[in-house]
């Protein structure tokens, strides 16, 4: 990696509530793994939840440690609508293909809410309605459109003119879709009980290890890190985030900055149903609510990644999403109890790339990019294992990096 990012900055919102200890021990000495795990975030644990209930050894490893990157300063709206709409998204790369991306994602969140149910985590979890309001990149004719193109590609989305938006809702729009199934909850929570499911079945966890040298070869891959130990497996994974190892393409690939803000709970102040609100804008606008009834609100991302300067303009940016804020919801307290800033990684089309990386079919990487990025990593989870097994997923060729 060619240099260790300052992934975020200020306290998130999810530091108010206790996530379960996740332990490490250190790596002193060589190990063997049929999978090694680079990165313990939300990508990293679900790969080893998946992998392990497969039934194989997994290693994972992390330079700063479990939950410490990107992921505690995610918003958490577990969305299948993907960043670039679905009419859009179309003409860039094929209408089967831009329908089916849509299709595995709303099967992914699907996927996601059982395997949580399943296996017991304690992360809040509810299924969340959303709405996509009308904004300056697409008008209402524009989300009326959208909302044809997902329900010719099976994908249920209801078109609400401004009058049912305001009764239903008590927002003042011209337009918004209205979308079921997406899923509220704690990321740090439900990252550290998926690695202690594989903690459960042997998995081993070592932080903090840094990865310094990758060597594939025909039938095994060694690892060396920092301290002087390898770690040889049968696979790779690469689940490092928006921290891109050199031997992952950088195609389509760019870092932006991104801030949010959450307020005091205000349980009887949420707007109805507690629905997800996303704009059709740029730069855009989203909000949830937390169990405890705290708004979660964030965007106005910029196109840079120098983190002096994303830093210095916390104060700055948690003003504007807390006035635009009150602009939509004007009964509410949108002073800020929590502001920070974060990297941020996205594509061109808002899809992540997942796979082997060409010419080392034994390296697997995880870019679960964008505002899906726990969605993603879902998909990633399946997708991936079932590669590790010798298994075909039908959709793997609309992730790959050589799509």
């Amino acid at each position: 990696m060619p240099r260790k990012l300052d992934l975020r900055t200020g306290p998130p919102v999810w530091s108010a509530y206790r996530a379960p200890t996740v332990p490490t021990d250190s790596l002193t000495r060589d190990a063997k793994a049929d999978v090694l795990i680079v990165g313990m975030g939300i990508s990293g644990a679900m790969m080893a939840e998946a992998l392990t209930a497969n039934g194989h050894s997994v290693v994972c490893i992390d330079r700063r440690g479990p939950l410490k990157g990107s992921t505690s300063a995610t918003t958490a709206l577990v969305q299948f609508e993907i960043d670039q709409p679905l009419y859009t998204l179309s003409k860039m790369i094929g209408k089967a293909t831009a329908e089916q991306a849509w299709r595995r994602s709303r099967l992914a969140v699907s996927n996601l809410a059982a395997r949580i149910a399943e296996l017991g985590i304690n992360c809040g979890p509810s299924r969340t309605p959303s709405l996509y309001l009308a904004g300056t990149m697409l008008g209402p004719s524009d989300l009326h459109d959208e909302a044809e193109a997902r329900r010719r590609a099976g994908i249920g989305a209801t078109y609400l003119t401004s009058a049912p938006l305001a009764e239903k809702f008590g927002v003042d729009r011209d337009g918004a879709i209205l979308s079921h199934g997406n899923i509220a909850l704690d990321p740090r929570k439900l990252t550290a009980g998926l690695l202690l499911k594989a903690l459960e079945r042997k998995a081993r966890f070592c932080a903090p290890v840094e990865a310094t040298v990758i060597e594939d070869s025909a039938d095994e891959v060694v690892v060396a890190t920092r301290d002087g130990p390898t770690i040889t497996a049968r696979h790779v994974v690469l689940a490092t985030g928006y921290e891109l190892v050199d031997i992952v393409p950088a195609t389509a690939h760019r870092i932006i900055s991104t801030w949010a803000i959450a307020t005091r709970p205000q349980s009887r102040k949420i707007w109805p149903q507690a629905a997800f609100i996303w704009e059709a804008s740029d730069p855009y606008l989203y909000m949830r609510a937390t169990a405890d009834g705290r708004v979660v609100c964030g965007g106005e991302d910029e196109d840079f990644v120098d983190e002096t300067r994303r830093d210095a303009l916390i104060g700055e940016k948690s003003a504007r999403i807390a006035e635009k804020l009150g602009l939509i919801f004007p009964h509410l307290d949108t002073r800020p109890a929590f502001a920070w800033t974060g990297s941020f990684g996205t594509t061109t089309t808002g899809l992540p790339y997942i796979g082997a990386i060409p010419r080392h079919p034994r390296i697997h990487a995880v870019m679960g990019y964008g505002g899906n990025g726990i969605t993603f990593s879902q998909i990633a989870s399946e997708i991936v294992s079932a590669s590790i097994d010798g298994l075909d997923d039908t959709d793997a060729r609309l992730f790959a990096f050589n799509r």
